[in-house]
C-alpha cells in the first residue's frame, strides 16, 4: 500500500480529470489524501479519498477567500496580459500558500508520492523541500517549450518548412527573453520567499515533473515534437464517471430526424453573449435542434423572449448522456470538453481566446476534427457557416470518429495508476519511448 497526496487547483477542469485516477488508486489498495477547494469535498470523498480543504490562500470555491481587487484586476486585462496575470497571481503566488498547507498535511499524512495538476506549482516546491517523488497530470494542451512549436498560448500550428522553423525559433526567443521574462522573474522572487534558489525557469518548465507527467489525451491530438521529454506519457482522455441523470421532458426530441447541435461555454468563461446567444441567433431558423447548456448559470439570465422553437435550454447535462446524440458541438474550447467530444466522435466549432483556449482551438483545426473561429466573440454568421460546413463535409466526422477509436484503446485510470505505482516502487523517473 502506497500513500498518495494529490493537490489540485480548486476548479472543475483541474479536479475532474483526477477523479478516476483517485478511484482506481483506492480500488488497488492505496491510500489517497486530496488537497483542494472545499466545494469539491463530496466529489472527492465519493472516490474513497480523504478530502483536505485549502486552509490558507485562495479557494476558488469560496468567494470569501478571493480578494475583490484580484478579481477586478484580472477582469480589466485581456489577451496575453490576462494570461500572465493568471500565471503570476493565480498560480505562482498560490504556490506559497499551497506549500505551507501541504507541508502541514505531511505531518498528518506521511505521503510516499505526490501528484498534482500541471498548474498546482506548490507540489513541485514540496518535492524540492522533501525529496518526495512527484508526478503531474496535464489537463490542457502540452505547454512545454519545443524547437518544433511556437510558444504556448499563441495558438499557432506547427510547420515543417524552413520558414516556419525559423519563425518558431524567433518566437521562442522572443517569448522567453522578452514577452514572458517578467513571469520568470516573478517565479524566482516567489521561490526565494520560501527559501528556494532561483532557477530562471519559465513557468511551464517548472511544472514539468522530472519523474512522471501524465498527459490526458492521445498522441494524435498533440503537435509532433522531436524533443518531447521521455517522462511524458500519453494516457488517453480523462472521462469522469457519469452522474445520476433524470432526462428532461424534451429528451425524446433528440430522436427527431434532424441534426443535433450542442453549444456550451464550460464552467469558467460563462458570459452568454460571447458564444451561447450568438449560436442561438445563428441557428434559430435552421432545421436543427439546438441544445444549450449554461455551465450552471441561471437560464433566465439569457433573457430570451421568446425562446426559439428549435432550442432546448438546461443549466447542465452530463456529456456522457448528451454527446451520443450530437452531430456538432459549439464550444469555447475548454480542454476537457474538447477531449470528451472527441471520445464520442463529435466534431466541433471552437471559439475561445481566454486562458489557454487558443492552443486547444488550434489543435482542433490542425487535427481536422473541427473549425476554429479564432475569437471569443464570433458573429452569428461565422457560427452558422462553420456548423453548416461541418454538417456538409464528411471529413470532419471521419476525423472525429478516428479519435473516438483511438481514445477507446486507452484504459486511462488503469494506465495512470500503473505508472504511478511504478514511480512509487522505484522512486526513479518513469520513461517511455516516443515514436
Amino acid at each position: 500500500m502506497t500513500r498518495f497526496l494529490i493537490a489540485t487547483i480548486a476548479a472543475a477542469g483541474h479536479v475532474n480529470p483526477a477523479l478516476p485516477i483517485a478511484r482506481k488508486l483506492i480500488e488497488r489498495g492505496h491510500e489517497v489524501w486530496w488537497y483542494t477547494g472545499k466545494g469539491f469535498k463530496e466529489k472527492i470523498e465519493a472516490t474513497g479519498a480523504h478530502h483536505v480543504p485549502i486552509r490558507t490562500g485562495i479557494d476558488l470555491t469560496d468567494i470569501n477567500t478571493i480578494p475583490q481587487a484580484w478579481i477586478k484586476q484580472k477582469e480589466a486585462l485581456k489577451g496575453l496580459s490576462q494570461f500572465k496575470f493568471y500565471l503570476k497571481h493565480g498560480f505562482i503566488d498560490s504556490a506559497i500558500t499551497q506549500l505551507k498547507d501541504l507541508t502541514n498535511i505531511l505531518d498528518e499524512f506521511p505521503a510516499d508520492v505526490l501528484l498534482c495538476d500541471v498548474f498546482c506549482l506548490g507540489i513541485s516546491w514540496l518535492h524540492e523541500k522533501t525529496g518526495l517523488p512527484w508526478a503531474a497530470f496535464g489537463m490542457s494542451a502540452l505547454p512545454f517549450n519545443s524547437r518544433d512549436t511556437a510558444p504556448f498560448r499563441l495558438g499557432i500550428s506547427p510547420g515543417n518548412s524552413w520558414g516556419e522553423k525559423l519563425r518558431n525559433r524567433f518566437l521562442n526567443y522572443l517569448s522567453q527573453n522578452i514577452l514572458m521574462r517578467d513571469v520568470t522573474l516573478h517565479l524566482d522572487q516567489r521561490r526565494e520567499s520560501v527559501g528556494l534558489p532561483k532557477k530562471s525557469q519559465d513557468f511551464f518548465t517548472a511544472t514539468l515533473s522530472q519523474f512522471l507527467y501524465l498527459q490526458g489525451t492521445t498522441p494524435s491530438f498533440e503537435y509532433p515534437r522531436s524533443d518531447l521529454a521521455p517522462q511524458i506519457h500519453f494516457i488517453g482522455t480523462f472521462l469522469p464517471p457519469a452522474p445520476a441523470f433524470t432526462p428532461p421532458a424534451w429528451w425524446d426530441d433528440l430522436k427527431l430526424d434532424k441534426p443535433i447541435i450542442h453549444v456550451t461555454q464550460g464552467t469558467v468563461a460563462t458570459e452568454a453573449k460571447n458564444l451561447i446567444l450568438p449560436t442561438i441567433e445563428a441557428l434559430a431558423n435552421e432545421d436543427v435542434l439546438l441544445i444549450v447548456t449554461t455551465g450552471g448559470q441561471p437560464i433566465e439570465n439569457l433573457q430570451l423572449n421568446p425562446i426559439p422553437q428549435n432550442v432546448r435550454l438546461e443549466k447542465f447535462i452530463s456529456h456522457a448522456y448528451l454527446l451520443p446524440y450530437v452531430d456538432v458541438m459549439v464550444t469555447n474550447g475548454g480542454f476537457n470538453g474538447v477531449q470528451t467530444a472527441l471520445a464520442f466522435g463529435v466534431p466541433m466549432v471552437t471559439a475561445g481566446q481566454t486562458e489557454e483556449k487558443p492552443e486547444i482551438g488550434a489543435r482542433v483545426q490542425w487535427s481536422g476534427t473541427g473549425i476554429d473561429l479564432k475569437t471569443s466573440t464570433p458573429t452569428p454568421q461565422q457560427i452558422r457557416d462553420a456548423v453548416i460546413k461541418i454538417l456538409r463535409t464528411p471529413k470532419y466526422l471521419e476525423k472525429a470518429e478516428s479519435f473516438k477509436t483511438e481514445i477507446n484503446r486507452y484504459d486511462t485510470p488503469t494506465l495512470a495508476t500503473e505508472l504511478l505505482e511504478q514511480l512509487a516502487l522505484t522512486k526513479n523517473p518513469v520513461y517511455t519511448t516516443h515514436s
